[in-house]
């Protein structure tokens, strides 16, 4: 794979419920990560007294984070209203070269800022609410 841009990684929530996804405007820097806890089913009879894992088991989750500046006030507006609202709707994160992972977030955390010589910023915090579809590209 190719070096790719940052930029290219792009976060888009459904805007009205039925597939229509916009991306988050605004948005300087995005991450998505991924984990899966494990299941420890070690005993006395563990070869070699090494642990051992159940492989299949265990809470898989992804959370996405993104900051940046306020640049559209359709996609600033839902962003508040899904927070406040208790919302989870769908979600898509593009990533280049890789693939789309879609399915369902709860904004955890959403933040403002700003500094008397700067601009108004914020940072937007999603964790997984349910099962993720990824489609590779």
């Amino acid at each position: 794979m190719a070096v790719q841009n940052g930029r290219d990684l792009l976060i888009k929530m459904d805007m009205t419920g039925n597939g229509q996804f916009e991306t988050i405007a605004g948005l300087r820097a995005s991450r998505i990560s991924f984990n899966a806890e494990t299941v420890d089913v070690t005993s006395l009879e563990s070869e070699g007294r090494w642990r051992e894992l159940l492989a299949g088991a265990g809470v898989r989750s992804a959370s996405i984070s993104g900051s940046g500046v306020f640049r559209d006030d359709t996609t600033d507006e839902r962003a508040r209203q899904v927070f406040f609202d208790g919302e989870i709707p769908r979600f898509q994160v593009v990533i280049p070269d890789f693939g789309t992972v879609e399915g369902p977030f709860q904004v955890t955390a959403l933040e403002y800022a700003g500094s008397h010589n700067g601009e108004a910023t914020y940072e937007l915090t999603l964790a997984s609410a349910g099962a993720l579809l990824f489609v590779a590209l």
